[in-house]
Parts: C-alpha cells; structure tokens; sequence
C-alpha cells in the first residue's frame, strides 16, 4: 500500500523545475491571501464591535438623563426624550433597566418579552462599562453594554443594547468578496509565475542544449553567459571552467599517450631492428656480443622508462605513500652525490656540495633520493665535459631547506622555461632523446616536491647555466620522532 502511495506521490508530481516553481508560487501565495484575508477580517470584525460598543456606551450615557421613577415604583421614558439630540439612536436600541434587586424597572418594546441578559449578575457594570455579546430568546445576536447607575437615588443596572445582525451582515460580505476574489488572485499568479519562471529557467534550457552539443571531439566549446554576475552566470563559468579542466586533462592524456607510444615504440624498434640485422648477418662471437648488448642497452632504456611512466601513473591515482623520517639533509646530499661520481668523473666534470650541515626535514628517503637523483643526472648530463656542478644546501627564515643544483650547461632559452616539468618535454637544443632522458625526471622531480609541501624553480642567469632549486619544509621541533604514512595525489601530476 506504501509503495503504491509513493508511485502515485511521483506520478502526481510536477516533472518540469518551472511548473513545480509555480505551485509553490501560487500555494505560497494562497496561503499569504488566505493568512492576509483572515487577519483583515479579525481585526475588521473588531473594529465593527468597536464601533458598536462606543455607540452603546454614548446612547447608554444619554438614556441616562430621560429616565425617571413614576409613582408604581417603574422606570419610564420621559416626553422630553424627543428633544434629545439622539432621537434615531434611542428608537432602534434595545434597554432594560433592574433594580439592584433584580426587579426588572423598564423594558422597551423592542424587545417585548424578550430578555436582555437576565438578571443582573455579580460585578456587572459595577466597576466601569461591561461589554459582552448575548443572543436573545429567538436568536438575534445582540451586543450588549451594561452600567450602574443611581438614578434619582435609587442604585439600578442600565442594559443598553444593540442588534449584531448588520455587523455580521457587514462582516460576511467583506469575507465572501475576500473569498471570492482569492481564485482570481491566485489564477493571474499562477499564470504570471509560470511565464515568469520560463522566462527564468531559459538560460538553463539554452545552457542545457548546448552542454548537449559538447563531447570529447568538441570540448573546446563553451556555454553562453548572458549575465556573468548572476546565479545562472556564476554557474554556466564554473561548468565553463570544469570544461576548460577537462579539456587541459583530455590534451595532457592524448599528449602523453602519444608521447609514451613514442618513447615506447623507439627502443622497442631499435631492439627489432638489432635483432634483425643480427639475425641475417654471420659474424663473429665478438660481433653477437655487441648485438646483445645494444640490445640490452635498450632494453635497459626501456627498462627506465616504464618504471618512470610506473612511477608516474602510481603517483595520478594516489597510491604513492610518503614514509616521512628526520632527515640532516647536507649528509643526505653527499650521500646521493656519491652514487653519481662515476658519471662525473666520465665527463671529467667537477661537483662540489656546501650549505648548513645543521638543516633538516622531515621527508621521504626514497622520494626524496629520487627527486636528488634526477636533478643531479639531468646537471651531469647537460654540462659540457670539464664543467663544475655546484650543490648548495641553504636554510630560509629557519621554515623552508632549499637545495640548489646549478649546472654549467648550455642554459634553457625563455621559450621553453615554463614547460621544462612537463613529461616527455625536451628542449631541442642540447637536451635531445640521445642523451637517455625521456623527459619524465624533472617531471618526478617536481612530483616530490610538491608531494612534500614544497616547490621546484628553474633560475636561468644570464651568464648561462641553469640552477634548479627544490624547497623542502624544514623540520620543526615539534615534528613527531615517529614515521608519517602520507598519500598524497600530486597536483602536478594530476592537473
């Protein structure tokens, strides 16, 4: 029974964003009517029994002085009353006076043998006016106002009331042309709020047909903004932008497919192409050995560049967790410095390392052993033989370690500065494939850094050379003894 309940709920329930805004338009507005037109008709109906009350209290005040005693002991009407200056008041009101013994002293031929309210009751008119709403023998509503007055010195109760029925009459035909014109009301809403709300939402339709038109051929389509200011504004540049992410990742994705493909496809070919002319061709042991190891010189390459690309896609999904220990970052250095003299020494380049033997951080060894590695091969690779590498380590403002690599190489021209840390990006002069780089180490590189909270800059001076400077936080300490298992998805790599 539940669930049937719920079908018809949705069945019943507006499909279109415009038609359920216009029912909540117009229930909103209903019950804003119906709330404004039962206020209105409260304080009307007591505005009218305002009205009333103060017109019995005057005719009461002046009943007052056309009264008198006759010899029976009875209260009658004296013959100057007519001269009063409220004649018409006194011929349609309806008075009772009592003794203060409860016997009835007049009654008026209004009200016959009708009674105004029965005997006196304790307090009444005692203290002030006393207003209150009675129905008479045969149901006329009447209004009421009760007094104690001494008349010729005689305490009695003067009961001066009037006939309830023109204020209801009154008050009914305010509340029936109230109620009568709440449909009209509400119809001219509804229609109003329909078409204004499809004037509204038409922006979101327009945004909606061409978000349609948008695919992975097409993502350098945009949405119109009408209006950049407003809410539907706002929201058509942030899907404009998440586009403008979107299309940034879909080229950075096809440009490293196709640039993977391309390293990939280049050692694998030269393995085949090695193979084969080993193949066809008799030679010596001498003459295989070479072949092999050519072979194994790319396969090696190969080797190297799917660990990085490895590297790399571990790295965009998050998987890479950072082991952070205490780290005296000069020894560190030296330590790395030693596993890359043999490269050095091939090229007969020199390397000094230099800074604060008191800087630390807290880091990964690993990551960090790679970020060194790479930015150390790649200032041994690009110097020229017989060039001096320079390693300084240096504390800023005792919150941030930087080391900085400076090469004696050829430099980077402006041009190509902002996209050294882009995978598989090399500039051309100088810093080609056949020096062994796939140029995905700075790009690691930078991945460290930032994993760590840091940063990796490029300086270029004029006289030539480039110094690579990496920023690390420095440890605190406050910084805990223990390991710290981070994982971390690097916006680097990831943007």
């Amino acid at each position: 029974m539940q669930r049937k309940l719920l079908g018809w709920a949705n069945r019943l329930r507006p499909q279109h964003v415009r038609t359920r805004l216009t029912v909540w338009h117009v229930a909103i507005l209903a019950a804003a009517l119906l709330m404004y037109g039962g206020i209105a008709s409260t304080v009307l109906l007591f505005e009218l029994r305002s009205q009333m009350d103060h017109r019995a209290i005057e005719d009461l005040e002046t009943v007052e002085g056309v009264l008198s005693f006759g010899s029976n002991g009875k209260v009658f009407l004296r013959e100057d009353y007519h001269d009063h200056p409220y004649p018409a008041s006194m011929q349609d009101r309806l008075l009772e006076v009592w003794a203060a013994d409860g016997t009835l002293l007049y009654r008026n031929e209004l009200l016959g043998v009708r009674a105004l309210g029965g005997r006196p009751q304790p307090g009444e008119g005692l203290a002030s006016y006393s207003e209150r709403s009675i129905r008479l023998t045969d149901g006329t509503p009447v209004r009421l106002v009760s007094k104690r007055h001494l008349l010729e010195g005689h305490p009695t109760l003067l009961r001066v009331g009037f006939s309830e029925q023109p204020l209801w009459e009154r008050f009914w035909q305010v509340v029936i042309g109230l109620i009568a014109g709440l449909p009209l009301a509400v119809g001219l809403a509804g229609v109003g709020g329909y078409f204004l709300a499809k004037h509204a939402l038409s922006p979101v339709e327009r945004m909606a047909r061409r978000a349609h038109e948008i695919n992975a051929e097409h993502l350098s389509a945009r949405l119109d903004v009408e209006n950049p200011h407003d809410e539907l504004g706002r929201l058509a540049g942030a899907f404009n932008d998440t586009l403008a992410r979107l299309e940034r990742s879909f080229e950075q994705l096809r440009r490293f497919t196709s640039d993977a493909s391309h390293e990939l496809r280049t050692p694998l070919t030269a393995i085949r192409s090695v193979g084969e002319v080993g193949l066809r061709e008799r030679g010596s042991p001498e003459h295989y050995r070479d072949v092999i190891g050519s072979m194994l010189e790319e396969a090696g390459r190969l080797t190297r560049l799917v660990e990085s690309l490895l590297a790399i896609s571990r790295a965009d999904s998050g998987q890479i967790q950072l082991t952070r220990t205490g780290i005296a970052v000069l020894p560190f250095v030296r330590e790395v410095v030693s596993l890359l003299d043999v490269l050095a020494e091939e090229k007969e380049q020199s390397l000094s390392v230099e800074g604060d033997e008191t800087a630390r951080i807290q880091a990964d060894r690993a990551i960090l052993r790679q970020i060194l590695i790479n930015l150390f091969d790649n200032a041994i690779k690009y110097s020229p033989a017989g060039g001096r590498i320079s390693i300084r380590v240096l504390p800023a403002a005792g919150q941030t370690v930087s080391v900085e690599v400076e090469d004696s190489g050829p430099g980077i021209s402006p041009e190509h500065r902002d996209r050294v840390f882009d995978r598989f990006y090399r500039v051309d002069e100088g810093r080609s494939r056949d020096a062994g780089g796939a140029g995905l180490g700075l790009a690691i590189a930078k991945w460290g850094a930032e994993a760590h909270g840091g940063l990796l800059e490029l300086v270029c001076p004029p006289e030539g050379g480039c110094i690579f400077c990496l920023s690390l936080p420095a440890a605190t300490e406050t910084a805990p003894a223990q390991d710290e298992l981070t994982s971390l998805r690097s916006p680097a790599l990831t943007s």
